[in-house]
């Protein structure tokens, strides 16, 4: 038989040949502008302090965020999302260091803003989760329980500073019920109607997040899974994000990435608005560590992992390697 249909016709492997064919047929494509870099800025420190469980990134000071946001413009990367360190002594139970118009997050914008205008979109983390003295991402109340309706109102303070201090982009991160909404109110109660919303809409209470903690020097005891959602669940997922979308998110993330593309495709079929998704810390580590040892081949391994990301129906990643990623796309 010879027909098109079937094999010997039918031999796929021709437009595989060659690296010119298989670029000309491609059908996901990875830019330097579809990459936002996260930024860790850390109060109180004279040198970058290198995260150990994170090979080859750093908390900042603020002049080495300023130098590293340069590069990411150069790079071709499209935003940097910026979380603050405060120094121990400032954080307490109610995370005012969050809500400080001189707090090191609200400082950092600043300094980034007055560094690249408005060349690079700056977004900013928007938890109590590094704030706080006891590691969550809201306040919690009489029996230790994080209290959703009482942290809505610390949202909107931290939603109304950043703003203040010229953030593009807010992203709330905390998966309180309703979040979206207060946080758009509250922007658009001090006249910032422009700045928009990245809504950590599916956020998983996942084992990769854990050099994360390190990170934002985490002072968490416990575990977050009354608001991060359950892994075994895709169907909250899509419920999280109806809602989110009723309540005003410009953009909808996945977070973490690669253990959950099965959930950023879903979400990417059902909406019309930007979808994000975060290759978080515990998926960086894994990739560097492995080529530490020599077991993968670390450069092909991290453009096919942001590839896989793109394919599943990200435009936007997040992930700590975007300004080098940039670099290899763009032949920098």
């Amino acid at each position: 038989m010879n027909s098109y249909g079937s094999f010997p016709g039918a031999r796929p492997r021709r437009l595989r040949t060659t690296p010119v064919m298989r670029r000309m047929v491609a059908e996901t494509r990875l830019h330097p502008a579809d990459l936002i870099l996260p930024a860790f800025v850390r109060e109180g420190i004279a040198e970058p302090v290198p995260i150990g469980a994170m090979p080859g990134v750093v908390q900042h000071t603020r002049d080495t965020l300023r130098k590293a946001a340069v590069e990411a413009l150069e790079a071709g990367v499209s935003g940097i999302m910026l979380f603050g360190v405060p120094e121990d002594a400032k954080k307490d139970a109610a995370g005012t260091a969050g809500t400080d118009p001189d707090g090191i997050l609200q400082v950092a914008i600043r300094d980034v803003r007055a560094e690249v205008g408005d060349d690079l979109v700056i977004m900013s983390d928007l938890c109590l989760d590094e704030f706080t003295d006891h590691g969550h991402c809201g306040v919690l109340d009489a029996e230790g329980r994080v209290d959703n309706d009482a942290t809505l109102e610390r949202y909107a303070e931290m939603a109304q500073v950043q703003a203040d201090a010229g953030v593009h982009v807010v992203g709330p991160s905390g998966m309180m019920d309703g979040q979206v909404g207060v946080v758009r109110d509250a922007l658009d109660t001090i006249g910032k109607e422009d700045v928009a919303i990245l809504a950590y809409t599916v956020k998983y209470s996942s084992a990769f997040y854990g050099p994360f903690r390190e990170a934002v020097g985490s002072s968490l005891k416990g575990d977050r899974k009354t608001y991060q959602q359950d892994p075994a669940n895709l169907r909250e997922s899509m419920r999280e994000l109806a809602l989110d979308l009723e309540e005003g998110a410009d953009m909808v993330m996945v977070k973490p990435a690669g253990p959950y593309l099965d959930v950023l495709a879903k979400v990417a079929d059902a909406v019309d608005v930007p979808v994000a998704a975060y290759q978080i810390s515990g998926e960086y580590a894994m990739v560097e560590a492995a080529a530490e040892k020599g077991w993968i081949d670390r450069d092909k391994a991290i453009l096919e992992s942001l590839t896989g990301i793109r394919r599943a129906g990200a435009q936007m990643i997040l992930t700590y390697w975007a300004t080098e990623a940039a670099r290899k796309l763009g032949g920098v």
